[in-house]
């Protein structure tokens, strides 16, 4: 019997067991689907950081929505149409991340500047009171995210957040940033 078909059989009523419950069910589910997610992600993505980094997100969007699956259906498309997803999320995200990179650079100065010390006073300053323009949940991503580098999925189980509203409060905070930035070169 191939592994598809062994899978097939296996996964769904461990799937079944886990909805009612079953811890061990559940643990043996999720190591069992990592080599298949790891599959599916490679397709898309040759970062192999990046495939551990989707993969991870792909287990925790499998726990958050394995309520949904349905015993009776294949579990294979299902497994791959949220590692599918995932994948597309981390690969829009990592494009938004390069096209930010210009305003990215507001956020981050060198510790040590040609000139004179006013000048890097006056920069960390001016980020200063680009961070402080925020409203306190965006800082805060700003600052996990971009400044302490962390990663979204570090930065959700820190702020008890999900990835999505880190993503929403980043996407708010550069927004700000954005026009923040523009209303002081506009009065400069």
């Amino acid at each position: 019997m191939a592994e598809t078909d062994v899978r097939a059989l296996k996964w769904p009523a461990l799937m079944a067991r886990a909805q009612s419950g079953d811890r061990a069910a559940y643990n043996q589910l999720l190591k069992e689907m990592v080599p298949a997610i790891r599959g599916f992600v490679r397709k898309k993505i040759r970062d192999e950081a990046l495939v551990e980094d989707v993969i991870q997100e792909a287990l925790l969007a499998i726990h958050r929505v394995r309520h949904t699956y349905d015993p009776q259906r294949p579990i294979l498309p299902w497994v791959a149409a949220i590692a599918s997803a995932r994948a597309i999320d981390a690969l829009r995200q990592r494009g938004r991340r390069q096209e930010v990179q210009d305003e990215d650079a507001l956020l981050h100065y060198p510790a040590v500047r040609e000139g004179s010390d006013a000048n890097g006073r006056e920069e960390h300053e001016e980020l200063t009171g680009y961070l402080g323009s925020l409203p306190p949940r965006q800082r805060e991503m700003v600052e996990f995210v971009h400044l302490r580098e962390q990663s979204l999925a570090q930065t959700a189980a820190e702020s008890n957040l999900s990835v999505s509203a880190v993503k929403s409060l980043l996407h708010r905070a550069m927004l700000n940033l954005r026009q923040y930035g523009n209303g002081n070169r506009e009065k400069s």
